[in-house]
């Protein structure tokens, strides 16, 4: 995703819901642990160029609520229901070796190790178990992103990845 400015924007999660009638928002966290996305403040909402301060966050039973500067009310915070979370990529730490960030995988081309050609990664998500690389090419294909068994290689200078994978499944 890129703002309105060029710059990528990493989703970190988004409003999932309003708590209480001062203004709190239910927040679904895509980050490891969930309440490291309290961290990350000031958030862009949605594809607004405009960002919101987290004034208070915590974790709140499984989930995390948060009220940001200027949402006092729970009709304010209603009109944010939905929208995602991002940040600008520059303002995460760099990945540890054989980590990445799902954006920087994104557009970059997939091959087997014999060379077959399945297309580029589109998107991904997370099972639970795994994340899963979304490649289209000639036909969608979903890869489970497990390192050193199906992803043997990501090569950011050559813009690919390398997996071992039967290129008619």
């Amino acid at each position: 995703m890129k703002s309105r400015d060029g710059h990528a924007r990493v989703v970190l999660g988004r409003v999932a819901g309003v708590y209480g009638v001062k203004g709190w928002v239910r927040i679904f966290s895509e980050t490891v642990p969930r309440e490291g996305i309290l961290g990350y403040s000031p958030w862009l909402l949605g594809v607004e160029t405009s960002s919101f301060r987290v004034a208070e966050g915590k974790r709140h039973g499984k989930g995390i609520i948060a009220r940001l500067e200027g949402c006092d009310d729970r009709d304010r915070a209603a009109q944010l229901v939905g929208r995602e979370i991002s940040v600008p990529r520059d303002r995460l730490p760099p990945p540890s070796p054989d980590e990445f960030y799902w954006i920087d995988l994104e557009g970059l081309s997939v091959a087997t190790t014999a060379g077959v050609d399945l297309g580029r990664v589109d998107h991904l998500f997370s099972t639970g178990a795994n994340d899963v690389l979304v490649v289209k090419g000639d036909r969608e294909r979903l890869l489970p992103f497990v390192w050193g068994d199906v992803v043997k290689d990501v090569d950011f200078d050559a813009g690919r990845i390398e997996v071992d994978w039967d290129p008619d499944f």
